[in-house]
């Protein structure tokens, strides 16, 4: 069984780049399905559920060449089947993307229902609902599978009933060459999102105004392949950012795109650490106690849901008490416990969590609940007295590329411990 063993208690500091953003890359892997020919995706993430998207599109029949360890070449044109693997795709949320591209090749497609992180209920209704309005009939089978058919794709107008990420692409990736123009409106903002329509309109699809609430998307009858490189993790970035402000520490995070960080930016200044800007890069130093602070997750451009455990463990040892609000997930707090058991007084009543201010954290043997409540927990051992043990870590290296190494070299004591189950 492997673990983290964290040794805490020292700042960090130093220089850390940033690998390219896992929720790009489940996204655009599935969408090369769509093209004529080969494309190679440059600086992808090295990590579990990009190496999960590979073994589906091989299994599927695409011809998968590994060029280096952030860099594929992908050939959809042997893909012979419209049916996603079950096992494979049950591993992971971003399987479902599959539907949207498969649409677009095949007018059908069958997946199973979503897998991933398990912190409340993940709906596909709003997806079905975009499906639908392209002409999809959409049907769930024995064994948790859901097909989708059309006798043609045809544009249309699309309102998403609330912001959703993953209906937003589903619905780009099934429109892209469907007949006329498809508007959706109500769409999610999130970079990733934008980086997936620049991939398309690389391929030669017509998609304006992703990164706006409202997406309009022309279909074309081709799609070509092309070298394609992904932006960098938001998120991945974030996390360092919290951790080198909690730690006390002095980080140069490199591969960013500042404007990216800003909610998580604007955040951090709030509880008194600094950030200095750069093209690429952003520096963060804390040497002043952590202020108080309320903060409240929402859609892009607001504070990130996937931000929220790790902005939580900064929280616990600031001067004060502090709010945060979860408003997008029911059940993001089930990490909550294992702070707690570090010596956090954090108190959650649904989606609020009040945090009272410790002077430091003790470690102990704690598990990640998910993957991002993972690299809060990976943060609290960082800064607590002691020794700490994260368990269940498969869900940390579903979206951390090195992240062993990487703290390693700013200074962290941690390590890969493997013992048998």
């Amino acid at each position: 069984m492997d673990k983290f063993v964290i040794k805490g208690g020292t700042p960090l500091k130093g220089e850390v780049t940033i690998s390219g953003a896992k929720n790009a890359a489940v996204a655009i892997m599935p969408a090369v399905i769509l093209s004529d020919g080969p494309c190679i995706l440059e600086n992808l993430p090295d990590i579990s559920d990009v190496h999960t998207v590979k073994r589906i599109l091989a299994e599927m029949g695409a011809v998968v060449k590994n060029i280096d360890k952030n860099t594929v070449e992908i050939d959809p044109r042997p893909v012979d089947t419209d049916i996603v693997p079950c096992e494979l795709g049950r591993k992971m949320r971003g399987s479902y993307y599959f539907i949207g591209a498969l649409l677009g090749r095949y007018k059908r497609a069958v997946c199973p229902l979503p897998g991933g992180c398990d912190f409340g209920v993940r709906p596909i209704d709003q997806h079905l609902k975009g499906f639908e309005a392209l002409g999809c009939e959409c049907m769930v089978k024995e064994e948790g599978m859901i097909e989708v058919s059309a006798d043609e794709l045809v544009g249309d107008n699309v309102y998403m009933d609330l912001v959703t990420v993953g209906a937003t692409i589903n619905t780009m990736l099934a429109a892209v060459k469907a007949k006329g123009l498809t508007v959706i409106e109500n769409a999610a903002r999130e970079p990733h999102i934008v980086d997936l329509a620049n991939f398309l309109n690389t391929m030669g699809a017509d998609i304006r105004g992703a990164g706006t609430d409202v997406i309009k998307i022309r279909g074309v009858e081709h799609l070509k392949g092309c070298t394609y490189s992904i932006i960098p993790d938001q998120i991945e970035a974030g996390t360092y950012m919290v951790a080198a402000a909690a730690s006390g520490g002095d980080v140069l995070i490199k591969n960013v795109i500042p404007k990216h960080l800003e909610s998580i930016s604007a955040k951090l200044e709030e509880m008194g650490v600094i950030i200095e800007e750069f093209d690429d890069a952003v520096r963060v130093v804390r040497n002043r106690p952590v202020k108080r602070c309320s903060v409240k997750t929402l859609p892009h451009p607001g504070f990130p849901t996937d931000m929220q455990p790790q902005i939580t463990v900064l929280l616990s040892i600031g001067k004060g008490t502090s709010i945060v609000n979860e408003s997008v997930w029911d059940n993001r707090f089930q990490y909550v416990d294992e702070l707690v058991r570090m010596g956090a007084k954090i108190r959650v009543n649904g989606r609020i969590a009040v945090i009272e201010g410790v002077d430091y954290l003790t470690g102990a043997s704690v598990r990640s609940t998910d993957l991002r409540a993972g690299a809060a927990m990976v943060i609290a051992g960082i800064i607590a007295k002691g020794t700490t043990y994260v368990e269940d870590i498969k869900y940390i290296q579903r979206g951390y590329e090195d992240i062993v190494e990487k703290l390693q070299a700013l200074g962290a004591d941690i390590r890969l411990s493997s013992t048998p189950d």
